[in-house]
């Protein structure tokens, strides 16, 4: 399992780390590389240097501290044991420039030794290979000396240069803080890029755009990733809401404003009957004006179902509707056995539910073919049977009429289909209700068959 470091702990541990690197960067270069010889004790065979509270010194200071008090007949024991063990060659010049043992100097040890005198105590170079340490001494038994310590150059030249070069060892910390620096603000900003460029395919239109995130965690940009996905994902599903709103207005505008035009066609054929049309129209444009109301205010708010409706006289209004859309085209008829059936909820709701088969059910009727509604009530329950006899639907395809813009082919082509909303939209509003929606092939035809539960008195 990954732990989960919260922002606050991210920052506290970048500035510590890049702190600490930066002073073991100035640790290293002013005491490793200015001590390359390592520190193995005494020169003289046999004896160690007791460590003290001061700490340990470097070995040429203890080699020079052993040449100027050391006894005369242990001063080549120390030369040899610095040459053999620590690759030194050491040379100390009397005053006349002669060495001690009687060797030929090499000529930058003459050098290096000329340069020491009283205000110089002390003389460091590099030159080529070699690294060149030059210190007074004083002998009790030959008075000054001049001491020149011959050092192997390190190795690796970037080491050499870091040593003898203060700046470029500053620039080294620098350089390696500022790839820290870098470490931890890309740690740190990785999800805000990830998040600005899922803002931008958001912005874009890219209404499925979302950030790979844990489920679960305490760091801050998880949770505002988490957050990120959850305002896309309701972004979404509005604007997604705003589109079938569109197209179920469009859809249900159809029903009047199609009966509109039937009632025009036959002011203008029929004269005489005119005022007759024009009480339709008007009674249309008014039903018109409510429905676009309605399916405004079913997006905000939850519809009305304390409203008792008689089924018996919805569904005989519907079936006059339909038969005057209809004109000779098709036969619609209405049977029941009840004189009443009463059920609670919302009257325009159920109204639009019910009016969105009949109208199905008449568009893919056959021409002189008989379109039956029916109501019957078991039990609690009034079940209406709405049965055409059109081409019916595969049985796969039995459940899947009812999900939205879902058309069957072999019956509704972009001609004659429409859109694929009317039964979508009337499973939506009979779901409010607690009802029940279903199809079945007929042969020939299709049965649709809703069941609404009765009121508590209806159904005693």
């Amino acid at each position: 399992m990954r732990l989960a470091i919260p922002l606050f702990l991210r920052i506290f541990l970048g500035f510590w780390l890049v702190t600490i690197v930066v002073l073991g960067s100035a640790i290293v270069a002013g005491n490793y590389l200015d001590a390359l010889v390592p520190d193995n004790g005494s020169l003289i065979e046999g004896k160690r240097r007791t460590p003290g509270p001061e700490g340990p010194p470097r070995v040429f200071v203890r080699l020079l501290y052993e040449l100027q008090n050391a006894p005369r007949e242990q001063v080549p024991q120390i030369i040899q044991a610095a040459q053999s063990k620590h690759k030194v060659e050491v040379y100390l010049i009397d005053p006349e420039g002669r060495d001690l043992l009687q060797r030929a100097l090499p000529p930058p040890a003459a050098s290096i030794a000329a340069e020491l005198d009283r205000d110089r105590r002390r003389v460091f170079q590099r030159r080529g290979a070699k690294q060149y340490l030059g210190h007074l001494l004083y002998r009790a038994d030959t008075g000054p000396l001049r001491s020149v310590l011959v050092l192997p150059a390190p190795r690796i030249p970037l080491v050499t240069v870091l040593g003898s070069n203060v700046w470029l060892r500053a620039a080294l910390a620098l350089l390696v803080s500022g790839l820290l620096c870098y470490a931890v603000s890309r740690l740190l900003t990785r999800r805000l890029a990830a998040l600005r460029q899922a803002a931008r395919r958001l912005a874009e239109g890219d209404l499925g755009t979302r950030i790979h995130v844990r489920a679960s965690g305490r760091d801050e940009t998880d949770d505002l990733a988490r957050d990120f996905n959850h305002m896309a994902e309701l972004l979404q599903e509005r604007i997604n809401a705003q589109k079938t709103l569109l197209a179920n207005v469009s859809h249900e505008l159809r029903s009047p404003l199609a009966r509109m035009q039937v009632a025009l066609a036959l002011a203008e054929q029929k004269p005489e009957g005119a005022p007759a049309q024009l009480a339709r129209i008007a009674r249309e444009a008014q039903r018109l004006e409510s429905l676009v109301g309605e399916l405004l205010d079913s997006q905000t708010a939850s519809p009305d179902l304390e409203q008792h409706i008689d089924l018996v006289v919805l569904l005989e209004e519907l079936c006059g509707d339909a038969r005057f859309e209809a004109g000779e085209k098709h036969r619609i008829v209405f049977h029941t056995d009840l004189a009443e059936a009463l059920v609670t909820g919302n009257g325009s709701q159920l109204r639009k539910a019910f009016d969105n088969v009949l109208r199905n059910a008449c568009h893919y009727s056959p021409p002189q073919s008989t379109i039956t509604v029916s109501l019957q009530q078991n039990g609690a329950a009034h079940t209406i049977t709405v049965a055409d006899q059109g081409p019916g639907v595969p049985e796969s395809d039995l459940t899947r009429i009812f999900e939205p813009f879902y058309r069957v082919d072999t019956a509704r082509d972009r001609q004659t289909g429409g859109h694929g909303l009317g039964l979508s939209i009337a499973k939506q509003a009979l779901l409010r209700h607690g009802a029940g929606i279903s199809a079945r092939n007929t042969h020939p035809g299709l049965a649709v068959e809703i069941t609404l539960p009765a009121c508590a008195a209806d159904a005693a």
